[in-house]
C-alpha cells in the first residue's frame, strides 16, 4: 500500500504525489516511514531523504524541517529541498568556503546569530555535497 508525501519549501511545494516509502534524517538518525505509520511529528537534520515509488528511488538532499505522519500522509517541512541531480557541487563547495571564511573573520563570542548562519549553510551545503559525491560511487 501506498501514502501521500509532501515535501515543501519556504519557496515552494517541492514534491506531492503517492509513495510506497520514504527515509528521513530525522534528529535522532536516519527513519523510515511505510504506509499506517504510526502517528508522530518530529524535527529533521540536514540530509538525504529518499523516497520510493514502484521500482524507483529517488534521493534529495534535505535542510532543517520537521516532518508530520499520520496514517495516510507524511508532510516534510523543509528549508531546503534538491534533488540529488540538481546538486552542483562546485557551487556548493564554493559556498562552504565562503561560510568557513566568514565564519574565521568573526572573533570569538561576537555575533552569534552570524555565527549560527554560517555553521548551518556549512551544515546544509555539507549534506548535499556528500548525498552527491555517494551517488558517484554508486
Amino acid at each position: 500500500m501506498a501514502f501521500n508525501l509532501e515535501i515543501v519549501t519556504p519557496e515552494a511545494r517541492v514534491f506531492s504525489d503517492v509513495v510506497d516509502s520514504v527515509v528521513l534524517p530525522g534528529a535522532e538518525g536516519e527513519m523510515g516511514v511505510l504506509t499506517s505509520h504510526a502517528a508522530l511529528v518530529t524535527t529533521l537534520k540536514p540530509g538525504e531523504l529518499r523516497y520510493t515509488k514502484g521500482s524507483k528511488t529517488i534521493d534529495m538532499a534535505v535542510g532543517e524541517g520537521l516532518v508530520e505522519v499520520t496514517g495516510t500522509h507524511t508532510r516534510v517541512l523543509v528549508e531546503m529541498a534538491i534533488n540529488v541531480e540538481a546538486i552542483d557541487e562546485k557551487a556548493v563547495e564554493a559556498a562552504i568556503a565562503r561560510a568557513q571564511q566568514d565564519l574565521e573573520a568573526i572573533k570569538e563570542g561576537e555575533r552569534p546569530d552570524e555565527v549560527a548562519a554560517f555553521r548551518a549553510i556549512i551544515e546544509r551545503s555539507s549534506a548535499q555535497l556528500h548525498i552527491k559525491r555517494k551517488r558517484h560511487t554508486l
